[in-house]
């Protein structure tokens, strides 16, 4: 919270701007200390959001200054966020919230990105409005189906894949998957029918171009390119396969049942290095290859983006894991990725060189560099590693304000206690697992009484 929400500054990187995607990400952990510190941010956000339904990517609150781009991704965050919070807290009054829009010039063509001093409309519309707006901006799909990637998606490094207005992004299409189940059943009881019936049948049209354009034959494709070469495929020399195409195919759901298990096992397969302790984003990394992406090619191989590990994406796989039942797996990559474990002997910690108690952003995965951390404290991995670990292998979910446990731990755990601080109460969970299962919950008693 010092570091992301307050002084937006590290030990790497001392901006002191907000990203729009980052610090609503941020308080994906927070809720469990205070539901409003994610309200407060997404009603902060929603003010940084152009009438056109565009964001700013990132800005400065000191002067007002910040910066319009070609992100494909950013705005849909704060649906993502804002579904989240509801579902969280039960509470739909924030749907009702007007905040005013940001006005000015619009990208030109062949413009990335224009930073500039917007100033805000003089009319307000509701968060609903706001999200609606993201949403409708970001249905711009390609020739195969899937939503455009413009100057890159999730991945900054994606910056020349789709700019000339061609290229798709698979990952986006899954996300973008999950942002429509989610809000269709909000359109529903806002009476929105004919928006209803609009989305749920781009959905079904996204999630068959998913798995068939998207697909790669043992794993999701991640990207099309303007030129028409393909990121992700099999028949690459660099980036032949990416972790977040195949994580969010089981997140949003979206993936075909057989292909969910079988891109997982690929992932685990490529992108899982035991001997450094860390999950690739992608592999192998960008180097002297014809393929031109964007300015990830300028990383060393295996440096960041450029088949590191992402933390923030290794999360994601763990939280996949946990989705599909493998307790076991789930738990071992997450007690892998963590500082303490790179950090047991006095060999490691001078391999990984950075701090054994604070997350790292990236952690690197070749040559010399190997299992070296980097990026520590100001990284929106930290969030999504305790959100993983709470909800997914704890199984501790609040759901419109009730408590739901739903555990995918590894077989050999007989027991363990969770204490929960919920508003003026505190609750002395006590979970057991005598059976020997991952999964799946047999019984559930109240101050020792049967319900």
């Amino acid at each position: 919270m010092a570091s992301r929400l307050y002084g937006r500054s590290g030990y790497y990187q001392s901006g002191g701007a907000y990203g729009f995607r980052d610090q609503l990400q941020d308080t994906l952990g927070l809720k469990y200390l205070d539901s409003n510190i994610m309200k407060n941010q997404i009603i902060k956000h929603s003010k940084h959001q152009f009438k056109e339904g565009d964001v700013e990517h990132w800005w400065h609150d000191e002067n007002g200054r910040g910066i319009r781009t070609r992100f494909s991704d950013d705005l849909l965050w704060l649906v993502y966020v804002t579904l989240e919070y509801i579902e969280f807290t039960g509470d739909k009054s924030i749907l009702e919230i007007e905040t005013p829009y940001l006005q000015g010039a619009e990208l030109q063509e062949n413009q990335d990105e224009r930073y500039d001093k917007y100033e805000k409309t003089t009319y307000e519309e509701s968060i609903y409005q706001h999200c609606v707006k993201a949403i409708d901006r970001s249905l711009n799909f390609g020739e195969n189906g899937l939503p455009k990637i413009g100057s890159g998606d999730w991945n900054d490094g994606f910056s020349t894949v789709g700019n000339k207005g061609r290229g798709e992004s698979v990952w986006l299409g899954f996300f973008l998957y999950t942002i429509l189940e989610k809000f269709i059943p909000i359109c529903e009881e806002m009476g929105d029918s004919e928006r209803v019936q609009k989305y749920s049948e781009i959905k079904i049209n996204l999630k068959r171009a998913l798995n068939t354009n998207g697909w790669d034959g043992r794993w999701y494709k991640r990207a099309f390119m303007d030129d028409g070469n393909i990121l992700g495929s099999m028949e690459n020399d660099e980036c032949r396969i990416d972790s977040i195409a195949q994580s969010w195919s089981i997140i949003s759901g979206a993936g075909d049942n057989d292909k969910k298990y079988i891109s997982i096992e690929s992932l685990e397969n490529h992108l899982v290095d035991k001997e450094n302790g860390i999950i690739k984003l992608l592999d192998p990394p960008f180097e002297k290859g014809k393929l031109e992406p964007g300015y990830i090619k300028a990383y060393l191989p295996g440096v960041r983006e450029n088949g590191g590990q992402y933390t923030h994406a290794s999360c994601w796989v763990i939280i996949a894991m946990s989705i599909l039942g493998f307790g076991d797996k789930a738990l071992e990559l997450y007690r892998m990725i963590s500082p303490i474990e790179h950090s047991r002997t006095k060999e490691a910690s001078k391999k990984y060189k950075v701090e054994p108690y604070a997350v790292a952003a990236d952690i690197y995965g070749a040559g010399n560099l190997g299992g070296r951390g980097g990026w520590t404290w100001y990284t929106g991995s930290s969030s999504w590693y305790y959100k993983a670990g709470i909800e997914n292998i704890l199984g501790l979910k609040i759901e419109n304000g009730y408590m739901k446990i739903e555990p995918c731990i590894p077989k050999d755990w007989k027991e363990y206690q969770i204490q929960y601080k919920w508003k003026d109460s505190i609750y002395n969970i006590r979970i057991e697992n005598p059976n020997g299962k991952s999964t799946g919950v047999s019984k559930v008693s109240v101050d020792r009484s049967a319900c």
